[in-house]
């Protein structure tokens, strides 16, 4: 039973005791796991073209997309923390007056620390920092090289000086060019460019935190006007936060509710499935999604734009055909041939294993938000992909499925993931409105079993958190998912500081 005051903070967070009881009970029975049945691979759900099939899809996407409402939405409320999280550790740990820093190196076995060193003057934030550097610290350049490299990491992510541990992932350099340095951020914006004008004007949603807002506003009144002057192409954002509503509670080891020094209630984002909402407001025909930090450098911008035509082009050619079946089905003109015609597009090109005999069956799997995702040939990296599940009635569907969702102490179960062949680089591109125009309530077509259950730390002690269903996992779990194999070139992620040495502008 939760006393008053601790109702209060749940109706505060626009949650329900109901809810909160349900999560709490969660938590006691363990999220299920996702029972994956194979891998999607070539020729087994995951869709291959030559470049003829390739630039007929871009094509036909560029001769209809002036018709369309487009709008790209970027998920970009992460902070860099975890980007910079072997600084932090290099901070916490070395103590330049008493230690050097090549046996500190050696005796640590810090390779990530040691290639951050030995490529610094690369980073595209590296001349802002000399900048920090002269101005506070005169003394930098007589000193020993653990003091610089100590000197350097503080002024960069220290909350008195450039504070990057402090920034939202988005706003951090990224890419140095010529003149200038862009932001993840700013990168997003010059590639909508590229791909989602319509009439002169691109379209952005992102999802921000609120206490980052006023930076990436004033970042944007920056930039726009040099990116308009390169491109030709207006750009114009819309944002939105993730609801409290959607946040969790956390829970001690002991699955009993945790309550801080104070005394209160805990409460966490339950990660970017929460943003299935924040997606549900956005009306368009076309939305492309990707994840802020998955962007590249200017002189690969044409691969990136060219493969996510394709992959919008493909999504046009399969509505084409569905809204078509829709609609003679609701006028009753739908023959013996069609019905056949229908049944074997749905096996073929939407993967549906379980084919319905009925038309009103068929209709229910048509009538659906679809979503065309791009993938990329497994490198090895650790995250999702695309696999063949099977649900709690034994329906098989293609997914795209988090690790974390897996029992991979199932040896079975390993092995499939061992197995996996392609990647998810969170590359989609959906439809969300129906034959007639009308939006779908996407809160319709989610999983609420494919959540899951995280260790985390609050004030330094242990808890569990309640993820909800990922945002291109569970939370589009009953949408109509197609897959398609895209180049390595257009998957630039930045998990941590040294991935920005993967790609360097030549520009």
């Amino acid at each position: 039973m939760f006393i008053p005051q601790e109702l209060d903070q749940i109706i505060s967070h626009g949650l329900t005791e109901k809810q909160v009881k349900k999560q709490l009970q969660t938590f006691k029975d363990g999220a299920p796991f996702t029972h994956v049945t194979r891998h999607a691979g070539l020729d087994n759900g995951v869709e291959v073209y030559d470049v003829a099939t390739q630039k007929k899809l871009a094509g036909y996407y560029d001769e209809i997309k002036e018709q369309k409402d487009i709008i790209k939405f970027v998920p970009a409320s992460g902070a860099a923390t975890r980007m910079f999280k072997f600084l932090h550790t290099f901070l916490d740990n070395y103590d330049p007056d008493q230690e050097k820093l090549t046996p500190y190196l050696k005796s640590n076995a810090l390779d990530s620390l040691k290639t951050f060193i030995d490529n610094i003057k690369y980073f595209p934030f590296t001349s802002l920092v000399q900048k920090e550097i002269r101005s506070h610290r005169p003394e930098y350049k007589k000193s020993k090289k653990g003091y610089r490299i100590n000197t350097f990491v503080s002024l960069m992510l220290g909350k008195k000086h450039l504070n990057y541990a402090g920034f939202p992932k988005g706003l951090i350099p990224f890419h140095k060019y010529a003149k200038y340095t862009r932001s993840a951020f700013e990168e997003q914006l010059f590639e909508a460019t590229q791909y989602a004008a319509v009439d002169g004007v691109a379209h952005l949603h992102f999802t921000f935190s609120p206490k980052h807002l006023h930076l990436f506003k004033e970042t944007f009144e920056k930039v726009k006007n040099r990116i308009v002057k390169k491109t030709k192409v207006d750009v114009r954002i819309s944002y939105s936060f993730q609801d409290p509503s959607t946040d969790t509670i956390a829970v001690d080891l002991k699955n009993k509710p945790f309550k801080n020094k104070e005394g209160n209630l805990v409460f966490r984002p339950s990660g970017h499935g929460a943003l299935i909402k924040n997606l549900n407001e956005v009306d368009a025909d076309i939305i492309f999604i990707k994840n802020i930090d998955n962007v590249t450098v200017e002189n690969h911008i044409d691969a990136v734009a060219t493969n996510k035509k394709m992959l919008a082009g493909r999504l046009l050619q399969l509505q084409h055909k569905i809204f078509g079946y829709l609609e003679g089905i609701v006028k009753e003109q739908i023959t013996e041939e069609k019905l056949s015609e229908m049944k074997a597009f749905l096996w073929k090109e939407l993967q549906i294993k379980e084919i319905p005999q009925t038309k009103a069956g068929i209709a229910e799997i048509l009538n659906r938000p679809i979503r065309v995702c791009g993938v990329v040939k497994n490198t090895g990296a650790p995250g999702g992909g695309p696999f063949w599940v099977k649900n709690q009635e034994g329906q098989l569907s293609l997914q795209i499925v988090e690790l974390s969702q897996i029992d991979i102490s199932d040896p079975k179960q390993a092995s499939i993931v061992d197995g996996a062949t392609h990647f998810n680089p969170v590359d989609l591109v959906c439809g969300t409105r129906d034959y007639t125009g009308k939006k779908y309530n996407l809160n319709h077509y989610v999983d609420p079993l494919a959540c899951f259950i995280s260790d985390k730390t609050v004030e330094g002690v242990p808890i569990k958190a309640l993820e909800a269903p990922g945002l291109w996992n569970g939370a589009m779990a009953h949408w109509n998912t197609i897959f398609v194999e895209v180049p390595l070139l257009t998957f630039s992620p930045v998990k941590n500081v040294n991935d920005l040495l993967h790609l360097i502008p030549s520009t």
